[in-house]
Parts: structure tokens; C-alpha cells; sequence
């Protein structure tokens, strides 16, 4: 059975959805006035992955996650620029789908975008109003938190031990320091809808609640996103949604731990701030970093800790998945006849899969679970000295992308692993590249050595490594 860590109650619980064999799942997304970070790179990451994994258990997963195009951040941003709020937004969610791409994360069943749903979130707003839940300032809606007294229970605080915290306006009028806007009356130059209450746009915090609410129901079973987000943006989705419905909210509160940049908290302010951009593009990880790469060294520590960016880490996980690609390499080539370590290899497959199984049901752990694709690794090595037929190879390659499916790892084939990540392709591609292993075969068997050696350092040149085999073969990897 699958256990998961829930933030509500602080402690791990057996997941059972609400309606059998479905999952209803919300995660907050990114607030689209520039490209995403590694924050956001590992957020997505993390939720791609245990949508993944709910479904390789045989749940169906109604996955919504938002885009917030409407906020502070955003309008600054575009008066910055002298362009419209709409050509800011249009822009970076472009890019957000771009990044994505690149790290495998696949589109959520449902992305509604918050300025698509102002008169949900209008419908929500007057419902707290009219049961006394928020109050109306010149035009200006708050949600009284007072009114709410398990307000607090998600973060482990205290009302009246409470400061204002991120994103929690100061405003002397309000009848409590902690009380938050609903809604924001409308100010020149700024983006605006007609409401009971005068023009205005909606605050951040209800923006989630009406999308989740309307997509998913009144109670659902998982809401996401990071560390961060717990206070005060959850806590107070926690606060309007149960004071509107009188219903329990989310029943799972799952979130994933802050970046770190060389053991220091990652900051624009430090300096150590990277988009994914930035990663795929800086001229010292250029080479090293695809999506994969990155995949895999997002995955290697677990999503509940804080996760450590070096440039030493990318190494890390490079050279594991070179380890990899090395091992699907020689199980793409011709088998023998004799299969002497086919038995043996499916008891490792076998067992290979009851501890990937049992490290994802154990909270997902994914580093024990590459842990155990790493076991598999050395022992199918072993084993294609005992000799493994063609049958054989394809069964243990299968075992590889089946269960890796399941993280977004091990799915290519060597001309696609270490792709640039920029131009989608190779200066040389896989059939230049066997042309030329041909030609250099030849003369060798001509005798001309300095020929064959020249081949071998033009390869080289394009990171290009020749092995060659005791039977006079050649193979190949970048």
C-alpha cells in the first residue's frame, strides 16, 4: 500500500483516494511573469512523478495545476516593458511548455489559468461574504481570519503568534494583521473586472481555491506544491475553502523541499539563481546537461528534503546515466545462441521490481528506488558474460524502460541520450558516426593504422568514444 507523507497531519498515512480506482490531484503552478527556476523545474518534477507512479498502480488521476496570470509581479513586469499583462503571460507560458518539454513533465489533465475563472472565483468571494466570513473595505474584500478558528492548523502556528508573511499585504484598516485579501479594487493602469464590490481583480490565495474546487469538487484528494507554499498560501486556501464549503478542503497536503546552490538557499539575492534555462545553457554544463541528466539528478534525492545543485551533482548523475546507456548499448547487440543466465536474469528482474515498488510505496522514495535500478545494472553486466540471448537482452532493456516509464528515465535510444539540449541534434549523427566505424574497420584490415587512429581522434573531437571489441567489432558512445 502506498504511504505518503501528509504536511496536515505531520506524519505518514495510508493513501486511499476518496471515489475508488481515481485520484483527484491539485498542484499549484507558476506565476507567469518570467522563466521558470529550478524551484519550479523541481515542483513540476515531483508531481509529473507521482502522477506517474498513481497511475502504474492503476489509478486514474484527474490532474489540475494553474497558471496565476494575474498578480503583483505581473503587472509591474508589464508596465516595465510598456506591453500589455496579456503579452507578459502569453510569453512565459510559452516558455513554461518549452522547459517542460525538455524535463519530460507532461501537461496536467487540466491547466486553467486564473483570468479564465473570475466569476468562479467572484461566486466564492460573496459566498464568504454572506456567511460572514469576509468583510467588504472600500472595495476592497478581505477574508477575516478570526472567523475561522482552525486557522493555523496546516503550519503548526498560532493566530496570535502570527506576523504578516509573504504576500500578506499591511494595511492598518484590516481587523486583523493576518486578515487577506479576496479581492483588490482596481487602481489605474491595472487589469480589472466588474464585481458586487466595484471593479477589481482577485487576490492570489483565492485564485487556487475556486480553480481546485471547480475542477475537482469541494473535497478532493491531494494538493501540492512547495515548501514555500504552505504558509501563508495554503493555509489560507485552507482557511476560505472550508469557511465557504464547511467541508473538508484537501485530504493529502504533499510538498516538496527548497533548492539549495552549493548548500546555501537558492536566491536571486546570493546570486545562485538559475532558471532552466540557464542550466541547458551555460557554456560549462552545455555538454553535460540534458534533460535527462537533469531528470535524473532531480529524482536522486527525495522530494520531501531540500536538494543540493552543484555542478559536481550533474556529474554525478551524468556518469550514472552513462552507466545506463553503456548497459542498453551492448543489450542492443546480436545475442548468442546459448542463454545459460536467462533464469537468473528474470529472478533479478523480479526482484528488481518488488523493491522499486516498495521504495515508491514507502513515500516515493526515488533515491532507493534508483538504487535499485542501479542493482539491476550490475547484475544484467554480470550476466551478458554468462551470455544472454537476443530474447534475453530484450527482455532485460524492457525492464529498464517499463519501470523507468514510471520515473521519465531510460525511454532513449543512444543517438537521443545526450542530445544538445539546445539544437535538438548532434554535429554527427548515429549513421555518420557507424559509416565512419566502417571505414576505420577497413583500414585496419588494410593495415593503415595512422588512418584508423586519425578516424578515432575526429570522433573523439565530436565526444565521440570508440570501444573496441576482442572480436574486431567496434561500439560506440557520446
Amino acid at each position: 500500500m502506498l504511504i505518503i507523507y501528509n504536511t496536515l497531519t505531520g506524519k505518514k498515512e495510508p493513501f486511499q483516494p476518496l471515489v475508488p480506482k481515481t485520484v483527484r490531484m491539485y498542484v499549484c503552478g507558476v506565476t507567469v511573469y518570467d522563466y521558470c527556476h529550478l524551484g519550479h523545474a523541481r515542483s513540476a518534477l515531483v508531481f509529473d512523478m507521482i502522477r506517474r507512479y498513481l497511475e502504474y498502480v492503476g489509478y486514474t488521476v484527474e490532474f489540475v495545476k494553474n497558471f496565476t496570470d494575474v498578480d503583483d509581479k505581473i503587472i509591474k513586469r508589464a508596465n516595465e516593458q510598456g506591453v500589455s499583462c496579456e503579452t507578459i503571460t502569453t510569453k512565459y507560458i510559452e516558455a513554461y511548455y518549452e522547459d517542460m518539454d525538455k524535463l519530460g513533465v507532461r501537461p496536467a489533465s487540466k491547466e486553467p489559468k486564473a483570468t479564465e475563472s473570475i466569476a468562479d472565483i467572484i461566486a466564492l468571494i460573496d459566498k464568504l461574504v454572506k456567511k460572514g466570513m469576509a468583510y467588504q473595505l472600500d472595495g476592497d474584500v478581505y477574508f477575516q481570519v478570526e472567523r475561522y478558528p482552525d486557522y493555523g492548523r496546516l503550519s503548526k502556528r498560532k493566530l496570535e503568534d502570527l506576523q504578516a508573511g509573504a504576500r500578506v499585504e499591511v494595511d492598518e484598516r484590516k481587523r486583523h494583521p493576518m486578515d487577506f485579501a479576496l479581492w483588490k479594487s482596481s487602481k489605474p493602469g491595472e487589469p480589472s473586472w466588474d464585481s458586487p464590490w466595484g471593479a477589481g481583480r482577485p487576490g492570489w490565495h483565492i485564485e487556487c481555491s475556486a480553480m481546485s474546487i471547480k475542477h475537482l469538487g469541494e473535497t478532493f484528494d491531494i494538493h501540492g506544491g512547495g515548501l514555500d507554499l504552505v504558509f501563508p498560501h495554503h493555509e489560507n486556501e485552507i482557511a476560505q475553502s472550508c469557511g465557504a464549503t464547511g467541508k473538508e478542503f484537501a485530504r493529502f497536503w504533499i510538498h516538496n523541499g527548497f533548492v539549495q546552490v552549493n548548500k546555501e538557499k537558492m536566491s536571486k539575492s546570493l546570486g545562485n539563481f538559475f532558471t532552466i534555462r540557464e542550466i541547458f545553457e551555460k557554456s560549462e554544463w552545455s555538454e553535460a546537461v540534458t534533460g535527462e541528466i537533469l531528470r535524473y539528478f532531480l529524482l536522486s534525492t527525495h522530494y520531501h528534503g531540500p536538494l543540493d545543485f552543484s555542478d559536481q551533482s550533474l556529474k554525478e548523475a551524468k556518469s550514472a546515466l552513462n552507466g545506463f546507456y553503456d548497459l542498453f548499448n551492448r543489450l542492443a547487440e546480436p545475442g548468442q545462441e546459448t542463454a545459460s543466465g536467462e533464469q537468473q536474469l528474470q529472478t533479478r528482474i523480479d526482484d528488481m521490481k518488488r523493491a522499486f515498488e516498495s521504495a515508491m510505496d514507502n513515500d516515493l522514495n526515488t533515491p532507493v528506488a534508483l538504487a535499485a535500478f542501479q542493482t539491476l545494472r550490475s547484475d544484467v553486466n554480470k550476466l551478458l558474460g554468462s551470455g544472454l540471448s537476443t530474447k534475453g537482452r530484450q527482455a532485460a532493456r524492457q525492464a529498464f524502460r517499463s519501470l523507468g516509464e514510471v520515473l521519465g528515465l531510460f525511454q532513449l535510444d543512444r543517438w537521443e541520450y545526450g542530445m544538445d539540449p539546445q539544437s535538438g541534434s548532434y554535429q554527427m549523427s548515429g549513421e555518420e558516426i557507424e559509416a565512419k566505424l566502417s571505414e576505420r574497420i577497413e583500414a585496419k584490415k588494410q593495415k593503415d593504422f595512422k588512418r584508423a587512429d586519425a578516424i578515432r581522434a575526429g570522433l573523439a573531437s565530436q565526444g565521440i568514444i570508440i570501444e573496441d571489441k576482442p572480436d574486431g567489432t567496434s561500439r560506440w558512445k557520446r
